[in-house]
C-alpha cells in the first residue's frame, strides 16, 4: 500500500504545471505556436490556389461573353436595345473607311431610328419574309451613312474643322419650326422618341455629325466655290437666272441648276431657303448661301408673297459633289472594310 502512494504522487509531481509564471511563459509560447504552424502553410497554399482559380474563372467568363457578344453583332447581327447598349459603352467597329473605324453604335442608332418609324408610323411588320427587301436597304441606308460620317470625321480631323454647340442648337432650333410656329423643346424631344426613339442627347449627336459632314463638304468642294463665284460675278450684269446657269454650265451631278417655287409657307422645310427668301424684298436677290441640308450653295429672289405667309422664290443651286466623289473613290480603290454582311439596295422598296 505504501509502495502504491508513493508511486502516484511521484507521477503528480512529474507532470507539468499548467499556471503560466515568469519562468513558464516562454515555454507556453513556443507550445502554442508549434501547435499553430501545423495549419499556416496548407491555408496559404489553399489561399494561392483560390487566388488562381479566380483569375482562371474570370480569363474564361470574359472569353466567352467576348464570343457571345461578338457572335450576336457580327454573325447575327443582332440590333435589340440591350445590344445597342453595349455598342455605346464598348468602342466596336462596324466597319473600317481610309483607316477610320466606324462605330458600330452609328450603325445601329441609324438601322434601329429607321425600323422604328416603319414598325410604329408605317405599321410595316419588319419578321415578315416580305419585308426582306425593305430591312436590307434600311440596313444599307444605315450603314452608309455612318461610313459616311466617319469618313466625314478622318477629314475634319486632318482639316482642323469642327462643330461648335452653337451650330448645334441653330439647327435644333430650325428643326423645330414649323408651320404653325415654333414647338418648346420638350414637344420637339417627344416627337423625335416617337418618331426615331432617339434621347435628346442622341438626337444631339445625329445633328453633330450630319453638321460636321456638311462642314466637310463645303471646306473640300473648289469646284462648287469656283462655280458659285462665278454665278456671283455674272449677277453683276445679268439677272435671268437661267442664262446665268448656262452660262455657268456643268455636268451630270455638279450642273448648275435654276428653278421657281410655288407659293410655300415662310417655313418650308427646304433647306432654309424660303426662311431666307422671306427676308428680302419682292424682286431682290440674296447673296450666296449655303443651304441647311447641306446639299450646295443656294441664290435666292423672292417674287411674290401674300397675306397668308406665304411666298414664291427662284432659286439657283450650286450643287456639292466633290465629297461624295472622294467617298466612292474610296470604296472602289477597296478602302472599306464591313465586318457585317449587308446588301447592296440602290433604290428603296415599295412600303407595304
Amino acid at each position: 500500500m505504501k509502495k502504491f502512494l508513493r508511486s502516484k504522487l511521484s507521477k503528480k509531481t512529474q507532470q507539468p504545471s499548467s499556471r503560466i509564471t515568469n519562468e513558464t511563459v516562454a515555454e507556453h509560447r513556443e507550445r502554442i505556436l508549434a501547435g499553430g504552424r501545423r495549419f499556416k502553410y496548407p491555408v496559404q497554399y489553399a489561399r494561392h490556389r483560390l487566388v488562381f482559380n479566380t483569375i482562371l474563372i474570370s480569363v474564361v467568363a470574359l472569353v466567352l461573353i467576348t464570343s457571345f457578344i461578338g457572335w450576336q453583332l457580327y454573325p447575327q447581327q443582332n440590333s435589340s436595345t440591350f445590344f445597342y447598349r453595349i455598342t455605346r459603352v464598348l468602342p466596336l467597329p462596324v466597319a473600317v473607311i481610309d483607316g477610320e473605324n466606324v462605330p458600330y453604335s452609328s450603325y445601329l442608332m441609324g438601322y434601329r431610328s429607321q425600323a422604328h418609324y416603319l414598325e410604329t408610323k408605317e405599321g410595316i411588320n419588319l419578321q415578315a419574309p416580305d419585308s426582306k427587301s425593305q430591312v436590307d436597304y434600311i440596313k444599307r441606308k444605315a450603314l452608309d451613312d455612318a461610313l459616311s460620317d466617319s469618313y466625314a470625321a478622318k477629314l475634319a480631323r486632318e482639316k482642323g474643322i469642327k462643330v461648335t454647340t452653337k451650330q448645334v442648337d441653330d439647327a435644333i432650333a430650325y428643326q423645330r419650326k414649323s408651320r404653325d410656329g415654333i414647338a418648346s423643346q420638350e414637344t420637339y424631344d417627344a416627337i423625335v422618341r416617337d418618331h426615331f426613339d432617339w434621347t435628346p442627347s442622341e438626337a444631339r449627336e445625329v445633328t453633330a455629325r450630319k453638321l460636321l459632314r456638311q462642314e466637310v463638304a463645303y471646306s473640300i468642294d473648289s469646284g462648287a466655290t469656283d462655280k458659285r463665284d462665278k454665278v456671283i460675278e455674272l449677277l453683276k450684269t445679268e439677272s435671268d437666272f437661267d442664262k446665268i446657269v448656262k452660262t455657268v454650265g456643268g455636268s451630270g451631278s455638279s450642273k448648275v441648276t435654276a428653278g421657281v417655287t410655288p407659293l410655300v409657307p415662310r417655313t418650308n422645310q427646304d433647306g432654309g431657303l424660303a426662311a431666307k427668301a422671306a427676308t428680302l424684298e419682292k424682286g431682290a436677290t440674296s447673296d450666296a448661301f449655303k443651304s441647311s441640308s447641306g446639299d450646295g450653295y443656294y441664290i435666292v429672289r423672292l417674287l411674290d408673297s401674300n397675306n397668308d405667309g406665304r411666298i414664291s422664290y427662284a432659286y439657283i443651286k450650286i450643287p456639292l459633289t466633290m465629297f461624295k466623289d472622294q467617298f466612292d473613290k474610296v470604296r472602289k480603290d477597296g478602302k472599306v472594310n464591313e465586318y457585317i454582311t449587308v446588301a447592296q439596295v440602290q433604290t428603296q422598296p415599295i412600303s407595304q
